[in-house]
C-alpha cells in the first residue's frame, strides 16, 4: 500500500512540474507579439484612393487570378513601402503586395505589362497599433 502512495505522489510531482513548466514558457507570449492580419485590397477598386497599413504589416493585392505575376510598381518613396511581386511556385500562388517599412506617405502605381491595366493609389503606413 506505501508503494501505492508513492507511485501515485510521484506521478502528481511530476504532472505538476510539466504543468508549472508550460505555463512558464508562457510567460513570454504578449499581444505585442501577435501578427496582424494583412491589409487586402482589390486591384480593381485600388485606384484613386489611400489605404492605411501599420508599420511592419503588408498590403496583399487581390483580384487579379490571371496576370497576378505581371503586375509591377512605381513607389514614389520606396523607403516607406517595398514591392512583392506575384509568383506561382508550382504548388500555389501568391499575390502581389507592400511591405510597409516606415511611418510616411507615398504615392504607389502598379502597372501590369499582360493586361496593360494601370492602377495608382496612396500609402499611408501608420505606427504599430
Amino acid at each position: 500500500m506505501n508503494r501505492f502512495f508513492r507511485s501515485r505522489r510521484a506521478a502528481l510531482l511530476t504532472s505538476a512540474v510539466l504543468v508549472l513548466g508550460a505555463a512558464a514558457g508562457l510567460t513570454g507570449c504578449t499581444q505585442a507579439g501577435q501578427t496582424l492580419p494583412p491589409v487586402i485590397v482589390d486591384l480593381g477598386e485600388i485606384d484613386g484612393t489611400t489605404v492605411e497599413v501599420p508599420v511592419g504589416n503588408v498590403i496583399d493585392l487581390t483580384g487579379d487570378d490571371e496576370h497576378f505575376t505581371a503586375w509591377s510598381a512605381d513607389i514614389a518613396d520606396p523607403s516607406i513601402v517595398s514591392f512583392t511581386p506575384g509568383k506561382d511556385d508550382g504548388s500555389a500562388q501568391f499575390n502581389p503586395g507592400l511591405d510597409a517599412l516606415k511611418e510616411g506617405t507615398t504615392e504607389v502605381t502598379l502597372d501590369n505589362a499582360d493586361s496593360g491595366d494601370s492602377v495608382s493609389f496612396t500609402v499611408e503606413v501608420t505606427p504599430k497599433s
